[in-house]
């Protein structure tokens, strides 16, 4: 009889084994729009990266969560955990995401792409929606959720959606404003803990999430927090020199260490004195107005998470460079090194800029939005 048993199991096991695999189906609400969705425009780019953002917003899988458990109840999928940010593969992509459609709405008024702009962030910004954001940053254990790399990019939506000129914009800021709120009390409670700055090419940077974070304070006339924070990245960076531009980029970083740190200190450095510290901080910048000085990063396998992070760097190292050079004299001789350098690296950055791997299309055309639209750069 223990034969006969052990014989059905086998023979169980091997039909299951031999059945063919249904695939679960896609629900309609995460399959990408770009079908439905007006074609880019020829040469213009930011088209085509706000259909990129538009494929994402609200697809929901693949989805990477980094979330803290508190209880068996916490165990969601991510549009039930943050519901207005759950697509783009993570939080902050969506974040960002959700800034590019905002960001090309603003730059671009007459966007073939506005009235799925409009739908799509109208979707992502309802009280019900914000209010469930709120309480999962307030939940227990949750204070460095996203910090600072996350919460930069959501003050930086709020800074797009501050300077918007469509109707709805105020509104939605109304509605995002107690998250906000949230994370500027939050961020002012770490940066009195932060004894170190985080010099690092990935998530973590204080240097990338400080300059993100300044520009939000400036264009919401928050003094305070300016103040705050710039006292920071003084006591940090003040007296950095010779910073080993040679050791970047590692093989993961999307962000440059050396090169947002230059760019942070230009926000809050008077002029004359930038110059100064620039030319002790980064004494490799040539004179001769050549590019080669600093080579754009390599990727060999687009569809790798990871690997791909150094088609990001191209674009932020790009928009560094062109932030460095903005802030210095107009005769200063580094101007012409930094631009051709800042030229290749938007080159090779915005070639890889494409819908072929989802690995980079969440999230790079974000990146390649705040380069081409000069987010970070004021306006002379």
């Amino acid at each position: 009889m223990r034969w006969k048993m052990s014989c059905l199991a086998a023979a169980l096991a091997l039909l299951v084994a031999c059945a063919p695999k249904q695939e679960a189906p896609v629900p309609a609400a995460e399959i990408p729009p770009a079908a439905e969705l007006p074609a880019a425009r020829e040469g213009v780019v930011t088209d085509r990266f706000a259909r990129l953002a538009l494929a994402c917003v609200h697809r929901e899988y693949p989805n990477k969560i980094s979330h803290v458990l508190n209880t068996d109840a916490d165990a969601k999928p991510a549009r039930e955990l943050y519901p207005a940010f759950y697509g783009c593969y993570d939080w902050h992509s969506s974040v960002h995401g959700h800034w590019l459609l905002m960001r090309v709405l603003n730059t671009d008024p007459e966007t073939p792409m506005r009235p799925a702009i409009l739908e799509a962030l109208g979707k992502s910004f309802t009280p019900e929606n914000i209010a469930g954001e709120l309480a999962y940053f307030q939940a227990p254990d949750r204070a460095s959720f996203e910090r600072p790399y996350g919460t930069a990019w959501f003050l930086q939506l709020m800074t797009e959606l501050r300077e918007a000129n469509v109707p709805e914009a105020e509104g939605w800021v109304q509605t995002l404003q107690p998250l906000e709120a949230f994370i500027r009390a939050e961020t002012i409670s770490w940066l009195g803990k932060l004894v170190y700055p985080i010099r690092i090419g990935t998530h973590n940077s204080t240097s990338f999430a400080f300059g993100l974070m300044l520009d939000w304070a400036d264009a919401a006339g928050d003094t305070e927090f300016r103040i705050l924070l710039a006292a920071k990245a003084m006591a940090f960076h003040a007296n950095d020199v010779n910073c080993p531009l040679a050791y970047e980029p590692s093989g993961e970083d999307f962000l440059s260490p050396c090169l947002m740190e230059a760019d942070l200190m230009r926000r809050v450095l008077p002029q004359a004195e930038y110059v100064a510290w620039l030319t002790a901080f980064l004494p490799q910048i040539p004179l001769d107005g050549r590019a080669d000085w600093l080579s754009p990063g390599i990727v060999l396998d687009a569809s790798d998470g990871k690997l791909v992070h150094l088609d990001g760097v191209n674009l932020s190292r790009a928009w560094a460079l062109e932030g460095i050079a903005s802030a210095l004299p107009q005769d200063d001789a580094r101007i012409p090194a930094l631009l051709a350098a800042a030229a290749v690296h938007k080159e090779t950055g915005i070639a890889a800029v494409s819908d072929q791997h989802y690995a980079g299309s969440h999230w790079l055309a974000s990146f390649a939005t705040y380069l081409e639209t000069k987010r970070g750069i004021p306006l002379q």
